[in-house]
């Protein structure tokens, strides 16, 4: 395994750029956050899913926490409603492209 590989997504990203949230992502959110009981990995994904900025990975992470294509539609359709239409439109489309690349 290459050095690379070892890095978090968070450490290939911007790592030498900005240490301190790389820190705070690795430890306190994916370490700490991520991992308390209080809500399932899948609820947290179910969540998370409507900040369309970081949207790619976010998807895959909650696909992998057992979310269907079809639930992850939904989410976002709903949260059309809530977190506006245009950040929708720009997640769907998101969605679309990474669920055929992945079928």
């Amino acid at each position: 395994m290459s050095d690379t590989q070892k890095l978090t997504a968070a450490q290939r990203t911007i790592g030498d750029f900005s240490p301190k949230i790389v820190e705070l992502t690795d430890k306190v959110l994916f370490g700490d956050v991520w991992e308390r009981k209080e809500l399932a990995p899948r609820d947290r994904s179910l969540i998370t899913v409507g900040n369309s900025e970081q949207l790619g990975f976010h998807l895959g992470k909650a696909k992998d926490n057992g979310l269907t294509e079809e639930e992850l539609i939904e989410v976002i359709t709903h949260l059309a409603f809530y977190a506006g239409w245009p950040k929708a439109m720009s997640a769907i489309t998101v969605a679309k492209e990474l669920f055929a690349k992945e079928n």
